[in-house]
């Protein structure tokens, strides 16, 4: 018997490790799955073909065109045959190839316009990647946080159940008071309400991580910080920021995207030049009865002249939007500021607390111990005792908290300076990737 525990114990030990759910996969998971990124990827699909239309003004057209119906022709050369009115089955057709040789190098910008939008959707691809994978993070610590604090009631619970039967014992034995009885039942109570209320909690705790997650939560595993990731200090975060931060490259792309659409916005101060190849073939025209072809291939050069100031109020729209576009770049980097100082406050200062939340624990448990033995002898009252017990949950799940919150203070740090993922060891969605800029 005892040779088959020993076989079948590393194998319960591979199966329970294989299924463990490591913040690296749950994190994963989310980013495979998270509607949000996916939709912000097929955005970014979307407008990458809108590079490929606008390449596409490059390239030549060619259009064919049919035509069959019938036709009635009154004209000087029907009347003077004598023929009046002629009513004939007239056929069209035609071939048309079309190259653009210079449109005021509107393609060329408009191209430029595009990838430069592609590559800020592939920021914000990087970006809701890197948020949702936070609040996969979030969702992930706050499970394991939640059952650490239900084990802590647990164990609160059967403290006061100890206590409890100590009091029934001495009742029973006539050496016990009735407002002690009362006063245990009550903690008692209490003891086993603040077990649900933390079941409670740990349940919504199980909701949120599916919300975000996509599935369940099993058998999570205490995760370590990349710490090597980590800035030294807060002047270094704060430049890793600006050098990593999806969303502030996502402005940066917007701002060129509108220098590009103001580029635009200047071909038409230019002239149009096209090759036309074309030939037509077509039937019974005009009144005159029979086949008329012809072939052709010309440049052809179109320059409007006036237009009524449409073009210029389009270039003065443009430049206001690069002016947009520039001070959305700038609040944007003073929002990435911002989160980069407050998630390194936030966490210098749960680093400052723990040593006190842990000294907390320690006296409190002292202090327990310490009122058991002299309530046993008589020296503390039931209500210190109780006191000191609470005191102790109290204690420990503080110290859970701050523990936790320190943990998510770390990579929220990772977060405000664009490296979760990289921390994380996880590759970004493909569609995050940037395309290279076709000067």
């Amino acid at each position: 018997m005892k040779k088959n525990l020993v076989l079948t114990l590393p194998l319960w030990v591979m199966i329970s490790s294989v299924s463990a759910q490591t913040l690296q996969s749950a994190v994963m998971t989310t980013i495979e799955s998270n509607p949000d990124i996916l939709a912000a990827a097929s955005e970014r699909q979307a407008v990458s073909k809108e590079v490929d239309q606008a390449r596409a003004g490059y390239y030549p057209t060619l259009d064919l065109a049919l035509g069959t119906g019938w036709e009635m022709t009154d004209n000087p050369n029907t009347r003077s045959s004598g023929r009046g009115e002629v009513r004939l089955n007239r056929d069209e057709a035609s071939l048309q190839l079309r190259q653009m040789l210079f449109d005021g190098m509107e393609t060329k910008n408009e191209v430029l316009r595009q990838e430069y939008r592609t590559n800020s959707r592939a920021s914000a691809v990087y970006s809701a990647a890197e948020n949702t994978g936070l609040e996969a993070v979030d969702a992930y610590l706050n499970v394991l946080r939640q059952q650490n604090i239900v084990e802590l009631a647990q164990t609160n619970l059967e403290a006061h159940q100890r206590t409890h039967d100590q009091i029934v014992l001495r009742s029973e034995r006539g050496v016990g008071r009735g407002a002690d009885m009362d006063q245990s039942l009550g903690r008692l109570a209490l003891a086993e309400a603040n077990l649900m209320e933390e079941e409670s909690k740990l349940r919504d705790a199980e909701t949120a991580f599916i919300r975000v997650v996509g599935e369940a939560p099993e058998s999570l595993e205490q995760p370590e910080v990349p710490g090597e990731f980590i800035a030294d200090n807060l002047e270094e975060a704060i430049a890793k920021a600006v050098d990593h931060h999806p969303t502030l490259r996502l402005a940066n792309f917007d701002l060129e995207s509108a220098r590009a659409q103001h580029a635009t916005a200047k071909a038409p101060f230019y002239p149009d030049l096209h090759l036309e190849v074309g030939t037509r073939a077509d039937h019974n025209i005009d009144g005159q009865v029979g086949t008329d072809k012809d072939v052709t291939a010309m440049l052809r050069l179109r320059y409007n002249l006036l237009n009524g100031g449409r073009d210029s109020a389009r270039r003065e729209e443009t430049a206001f939007l690069i002016n947009q576009a520039a001070e959305i770049r700038n609040n944007t980097y003073r929002e990435v500021e911002e989160s980069t100082r407050l998630s390194w406050n936030a966490w210098e200062t749960v680093k400052r607390q723990m040593s006190y939340r842990q000294q907390h624990v320690d006296s409190s448990r002292k202090s327990r111990d310490a009122y058991r033995q002299q309530f046993s002898l008589g020296q503390r009252t039931l209500l210190d005792l109780l006191d000191s017990e609470n005191e102790v949950f109290r204690a420990e799940t503080a110290l859970v908290n701050t523990s936790y919150d320190e943990l998510y203070a770390q990579y929220r740090i990772l977060n405000s300076m664009g490296l979760l993922l990289e921390g994380l060891n996880i590759k970004a969605p493909e569609t995050a990737q940037t395309i290279a800029i076709q000067q």
